[in-house]
């Protein structure tokens, strides 16, 4: 049994087996050298294996793409066939290629993930035919470094584990209330102040308990465009977030103009140490407009994306009603209420990215007041802004709360660490279906895809975060890729069976993921308020 995951369209293992040795070498064709390169270093390292440059066939992997397969799979399909003498890798792209490659590693064993290789090992595939290509071209992971900031190395360490599991869409939620977590050159004090807080709520934010160790980091530029690079080797585009006008307490903290002065003394300020909803937004003024211009000109620099984040979720309208600023503002645009303001606001951004060639995405409460020409909207909050934006001909990405936030809990039970809201088991994120029933066959195609979020606020290292994300990143991966059928026709007994290689997968890999049978001793967190919700969550 080959265990791939996520599970491709069509497998097919003969019996026999090609087997790797120092002498097999990796020939790679026009367009090739970006899989060529990784496929040699990762093999490489694990096997010992030089995998030489060459031309011959015979005792090969041979790595090419080729039109027949665009054609009939797509520029993200493959085919892979294993064959007694040699190994073909057809890719209808680049990344078709790239993902190709991918599962010849899941087929070569666990130990294909390890850095160095073991000893005693032998490397054979076993005989087999695959055809592969994914159902949707957004297969999103979105990762909070704003309320715990994962350094760069981390960070480059999940675009392989993504890449592992053939997603290709990496969300940078690199600003928020508790951090501005990128460099700007014209705006320092963005990160020299915005960057760290002088303490840290541990748990829920009921919770009496603090760290009282100031907490802290960013990216510089040049971090970026490193991070930026390996993501793009492994067909991965990378979405950064900047988020307006709510969630901006770091960015108030550093440039105090830029919050409401005439409700609150923003000079006050500081990043905040606390979760939850802040009050404290951005004035909705031509300084902030200006300002914002300023660090998205830098941000397009660093991010070649064609869609750029810019948030919109949770802004608090408490302030601007008591602004006379704001309200000023309101009557010169000729707008019924702070909606519309915060539609005005969103707008202004997305006309600003489009003469620019950008499009911008944001949380579905960009709808609120009218949804900007052009806008890409994030369905967080279930699957009616989904809905609603699709049948407006807005495209979506599908990722309700319900069903892919990774820091919601895993499990009943008191040792579950930090239990956040509802229960989402493996099974549950499984069947999750990315496609609303209620929409119409032309609807659905403004469905770009789907994504898995991430929430760091009770994640303070990485191995918090490998605990709440695997392994049902790897369901949520198949639900991605995979052609699966309707959620309650899906065979999850068969994708625990496969788990089960892929546990030793993410072993190999050194993810200190969720086991089946519970969190192991030094996963839990005895005492450490969390706030977790009784029942099945509501299906909105």
């Amino acid at each position: 049994m080959t265990d791939l995951i996520p599970l491709p369209r069509y497998t097919h293992t003969y019996r026999g087996h090609f087997e790797l040795g120092p002498d097999t070498r990796l020939v790679a064709g026009e367009g090739a050298g970006a899989s060529e390169r990784w496929l040699r270093g990762v093999l490489g390292a694990a096997t010992g294996f030089p995998l030489a440059p060459g031309d011959s066939p015979e005792n090969a992997i041979q790595l090419y793409i080729h039109p027949m397969v665009t054609k009939d799979l797509g520029p993200e399909g493959y085919r892979l066939m294993v064959l007694s003498h040699t190994v073909h890798v057809v890719g209808g792209g680049p990344a078709g290629l790239f993902w190709g490659a991918q599962t010849l590693r899941q087929l070569l064993g666990p130990d294909a993930f390890r850095r160095a290789p073991l000893p005693g090992r032998e490397w054979r595939l076993p005989l087999t035919h695959v055809q592969d290509s994914p159902r949707f071209p957004w297969r999103g992971l979105m990762l909070d470094v704003a309320r715990h900031f994962m350094p760069k190395e981390g960070v480059l360490r999940y675009l392989d584990l993504m890449a592992a599991h053939k997603l290709n869409v990496f969300h940078f939620h690199l600003t928020d209330d508790q951090g501005w977590r990128v460099q700007i050159k014209r705006y320092p004090k963005l990160t020299e102040i915005g960057s760290w807080r002088a303490r840290t709520k541990f748990g829920h934010r009921a919770s009496p308990l603090w760290d009282d160790k100031p907490h802290g980091g960013y990216y510089t530029q040049d971090d970026i465009r490193e991070i930026v690079a390996y993501a793009a080797e492994r067909h991965i585009a990378v979405v950064p977030e900047i988020d307006v006008p709510g969630h901006s307490q770091a960015a108030i903290a550093a440039y105090p103009e830029l919050g409401n002065t005439d409700v609150i003394d923003t000079n006050s300020l500081s990043v905040w140490d606390n979760w939850g909803i802040n009050p404290n937004v951005l004035a909705p003024t031509d300084n902030t407009l200006r300002f914002y211009e300023g660090v998205f000109e830098e941000l397009l620099e660093l991010f070649p994306s064609e869609f750029i984040h810019v948030g919109g979720d949770e802004c608090l309208k408490d302030q601007w009603k008591q602004s006379a600023t704001a309200q000023a503002r309101i009557a010169e645009l000729g707008l019924a209420d702070e909606d519309e303001l915060q539609s005005w606001f969103i707008g202004h951004f997305d006309k600003w990215l489009s003469v620019r060639g950008r499009r911008l995405v944001g949380w579905d409460e960009i709808l609120e007041g009218g949804l900007a020409e052009g806008a890409v909207v994030s369905s967080w909050r279930g699957y009616e802004g989904g809905i609603t934006a699709a049948r407006a001909g807005h495209d979506v990405v599908m990722c309700p709360e319900q069903h892919v936030y990774l820091d919601w809990r895993q499990a009943p039970g008191e040792d579950e660490p930090v239990p956040i809201a509802h229960v989402r088991t493996l099974e549950d994120v499984y069947r999750f279906e990315p496609v609303p029933e209620q929409l119409s066959e032309a609807e659905a195609r403004h469905v770009l895809g789907t994504q898995a979020n991430v929430w760091t606020e009770v994640m303070e290292d990485h191995a918090r975060v490998d605990y709440q994300t695997f392994p049902r990143l790897a369901a949520f991966a198949e639900v991605a890729w995979s052609a699966l059928p309707a959620p309650a026709e899906r065979d999850f007994a068969d994708f625990e069976r496969r788990m089960t290689a892929h546990y030793a997968r993410l072993d190999a890999l050194g993810v200190a993921y969720r086991p089946p049978t519970g969190p192991l001793p030094w996963q839990r967190r005895p005492g450490v308020l969390g706030r977790p919700k009784d029942g099945p969550p509501p299906n909105a």
